[in-house]
Parts: C-alpha cells; sequence; structure tokens
C-alpha cells in the first residue's frame, strides 16, 4: 500500500498512517450537537471525512467511519425551551433533518452514527471507572474529572494547563463545588428546565459533552484507532477532554492521529450559529447543487480556512461545467498511457495529508491535456479521469444531465479561440469572445485554460 501521511495536531507535523491490525482503519469524526439545521460550516468534516474513507478505500483499506450525533446538551435544553417542545422532541426532529440533508451531499452514511441517549450505560461506566481511579470526583450530584490528574493534559492543544479556562465560568453553582477551577464536568446533576435524566450512581442526570465522545468513540473503536476527527474548533476543550479521560481511564492514547479540519469563513469570520453569518446546508445545496458544493469543499486544503464567497461558489459551479463538458468529449475506455503521470500526482497528493486542493491541480492538468488532444482530433477514454472523480464523489458529474452548460456550437467557438489565440490571432479571437457573447456566454481566462460561464444578466 502506499504510504499514507497525515498531519497530527498533537505532533503538530505529519505522521504516517499505521494501522493497528494491517489494512484496517478506523476513523471517528464529531458529529453536530443537533439543536438546529447544519449550516456549511457543520458539513465541512462530513465531507472532509467521507471522502477520506473514499480514499482508504481506494487504497485497499477496510474503514470504518464512526461519526456521532450529540443528542442531550445544554443547547439542546435551551433551544427545546425557546420553541416549546420537549428536548427529546426538537432533538429526533433536528437529527432527522441532519440525516435529511447530509443524505442529499450523496456521500453515503457513515459506518455508525452512535447518539449519546442511547449510549448511557457506556458513558455512565467510564465516569465511574474514573472515579475509582481518584481522577475525578462527586460532588453534590455532579462529577467532576480532576485535570490535573492527568499529566499529559494540554499535549493536544501545546497549551500551558494553568492557562485552560473550560469555558464553565457562567456556572456559578459548580463553579463553587469545583476543587480546582480547572476541572470540568463529566455528570450534571438534573436541575430546573431539565427535561430529560438518567439514574446513575451519583443520582438523576445527564453526562457532560465531553465524556460523551469517549465512550461513543471506545464503544464503536475501541482505543488507540486511527483517526479522530472534527473541526479545529473542537481541538480545545473537547478533543483535549476526550483524550485525558481515556489516558486516565484506560492508561491509553484514545487514538493516533488528530486531524482537524479549517473552518469555513464569511468576509474573514468564522461562519458560526451565534454570529449570525451562517448558510444552512439545505439552502446551499438548493441554490448551489451538490455537486458543486463538493467541488468547493475540495478545492481548499482541509486545514484551512474554506473561503465563502460569491466568487468561489461560481468557481466551483464552473468546474462542474467543465467536468462535464471535458467528459462529452471523451471516449469510453483506458485513458493514454503517457497521461498517467497525473493520475499518480492526484493520488500522491491525497496521500501527503490529503492535499485535495493540489490533488484536483492535477485533475486539472489532466482535463487540460486531454482537451487539448480531443480538439486535435484524437480519441481520449475516460477511465483515469473517471478513477480521480469517483474518489471525490464526483464521478456522477460525468453522467448527469445537462445542467444548461454550454451546447456543442458554444465549445467549437471557444475551442476556435483557443486556436486562434494561440496563433497570435488577436482580432479573429476578440470576434470569438464577442460572438460567444452574444449567445450569452462570459469567457473566462484561467490558469487552467479557458471556460465558458453564464453572463450573468
Amino acid at each position: 500500500m502506499r504510504t499514507i501521511r497525515i498531519h497530527d495536531t498533537a505532533a503538530g507535523e505529519l505522521r504516517e498512517l499505521t494501522p493497528r491490525v494491517p489494512g484496517e482503519v478506523g476513523i471517528y469524526a464529531c458529529g453536530p450537537t443537533v439543536y438546529n439545521r447544519i449550516h456549511v460550516g457543520n458539513a465541512r468534516p462530513f465531507v472532509t471525512f467521507a471522502l477520506l474513507k473514499r480514499f482508504l478505500q481506494h487504497e485497499g483499506y477496510d474503514v470504518t467511519l464512526v461519526s456521532n450525533l450529540t443528542d442531550v446538551n445544554d443547547k439542546i435544553y435551551a433551544a427545546a425551551v425557546r420553541t416549546g417542545v420537549p428536548s427529546t422532541t426538537l432533538a429526533e426532529e433536528m437529527g432527522a433533518h441532519y440525516r435529511a440533508d447530509t443524505d442529499r451531499l450523496g456521500l453515503g452514511r457513515p459506518d455508525a452514527e452512535p447518539l449519546a441517549t442511547t449510549s448511557m450505560p457506556g458513558i455512565i461506566a467510564l465516569i465511574a471507572d474514573l472515579v475509582e481511579r481518584d481522577a475525578a470526583y462527586e460532588a453534590e450530584g455532579d462529577v467532576y474529572f480532576r485535570v490535573r490528574a492527568d499529566a499529559r493534559y494540554g499535549s493536544l492543544s501545546r497549551r500551558d494547563v494553568d492557562m485552560m479556562d473550560q469555558g464553565e465560568g457562567d456556572d456559578p453553582v459548580g463553579l463553587a463545588l469545583k476543587q480546582d477551577a480547572l476541572d470540568f464536568a463529566l455528570w450534571k446533576a438534573t436541575k430546573p428546565g431539565e427535561d430529560v435524566a438518567w439514574d446513575s450512581p451519583w443520582g438523576r442526570g445527564r453526562p457532560g459533552w465531553h465524556i460523551e465522545c469517549s465512550a461513543m468513540a471506545e464503544e464503536a473503536l475501541g482505543v488507540g484507532f486511527e483517526i479522530h476527527g472534527g473541526g479545529n474548533d473542537l481541538v480545545f476543550p473537547h478533543h483535549e477532554n476526550e483524550a485525558a479521560q481515556t489516558r486516565c481511564a484506560r492508561d491509553h492514547e484514545l487514538a493516533q492521529l488528530w486531524m482537524h479540519t479549517g473552518m469555513i469563513e464569511l468576509r474573514g469570520a468564522k461562519m458560526s450559529k451565534s454570529v449570525g453569518n451562517i448558510t444552512p446546508l439545505v439552502e446551499a445545496l438548493d441554490d448551489i447543487g451538490r455537486d458543486a458544493l463538493v467541488l468547493l469543499f475540495a478545492s481548499s486544503h482541509y486545514r484551512q480556512p474554506l473561503n465563502w464567497a460569491d466568487d468561489s461558489i461560481e468557481q466551483a459551479r464552473a468546474g462542474v461545467r467543465r467536468i462535464r463538458e471535458a467528459g462529452r468529449l471523451l471516449v469510453d475506455g483506458p485513458s493514454p498511457e503517457d497521461l498517467a503521470g497525473e493520475l499518480e500526482a492526484f493520488f500522491a497528493a491525497l496521500a501527503d495529508d490529503f492535499n485535495t486542493a493540489r490533488a484536483l491541480g492535477h485533475l486539472w492538468s489532466w482535463v487540460r491535456e486531454a482537451n487539448r488532444r480531443t480538439a486535435a482530433g484524437e480519441r481520449v477514454g475516460d477511465a483515469d479521469l473517471r478513477t480521480m472523480l469517483a474518489v471525490l464523489a464526483l464521478d456522477g458529474v460525468l453522467d448527469g444531465p445537462d445542467d444548461g452548460g454550454p451546447d456543442d456550437a458554444a465549445l467549437a467557438l471557444l475551442r476556435e479561440r483557443d486556436a486562434a489565440r494561440a496563433a497570435k490571432d488577436w482580432a479573429r479571437a476578440d470576434d470569438l469572445r464577442d460572438a460567444l457573447a452574444a449567445d450569452g456566454w462570459t469567457v473566462r481566462d484561467g490558469a487552467s485554460g479557458a471556460e465558458l460561464v453564464r453572463t450573468e444578466t
């Protein structure tokens, strides 16, 4: 198998993927808290880890992808009160919306999607183990994790332990119960306004957020599984706390590699519900389309911020048209052997920290050369292009319905213009550009060649 390296947040560098069992990879990716419809920022990790699974499968691995839903949480309680429905009803409704919205991405479901509410025995057992090991303590029905019990606390986010505020300072009652202000809640006694609770050795209550994922990940994949993922806003406190809990309870690291996606940004600000600068996934799918949205996500390296702007969205739409237009000129069958270098470079880029942006650069190079050859009358097979697109879940673009892209006549004019430019016949090239404009097409010249974009009116 090809050597695959992933940037490990804990190490701060690329590390080789080394499965516990040869040929088998377990991935746990933190899913959303279901108190509202998810936005495109929530969808980025879903897409990233679904595509990573596809790549690893292409490389010959047997992959198990687990992505949880947090369905009991302070945010759910608060949203339920605002809407006047039971918290369980709200969580079930939003969970159903989440599955329906992400189904429309056409990436398949994770192999397991555990819920906190159906994982309670394992959660309570893990808390009990931490209490028994003196890594946690009970206080008036609450249970808190003793942060200083973990000698490696802070190793994931690489922060000084004394500077790590858990963000629980707005709970004066809990703060008074803690033995150390750094400690965080594993179990919370039932409070007024909370309409769901479970029995435990410490009384009626419900779990804290962090312990839920430690327990669900362990139940699904064991400890020491290969990749734990999520958005980079989860590095601290959520993932730091997950790692600490498992170390103290199991004397073992929860995961070998911690893989975090960058945020989606709108005008330089992180997209979030609290700020209000969000685009719900369902609206993005309606407005942009599934293929363009997946291509947009793949166009940026997963660790980098992704700019959510009209120009980047239009580039993704144009990219889908370019793929479809190239596919119309190809024939079924093997691709030219001398184009195999782009195919190999495509997969080498994915093996190097899952660099989909660089991989796409090689895909566009392949398309550009294939277009040149087909324009010269050569028959070019589509096998390589289909292989690359399949890993990105975009192979359906070649077989999809016409979405109003340029017809054969417009494409012929574009090829004629390309030839005129190559011959430095600028007057002829300008005439052909004007002819295309008269038909409603704007010519955009870019690094990957010229493309036609429907002129906005």
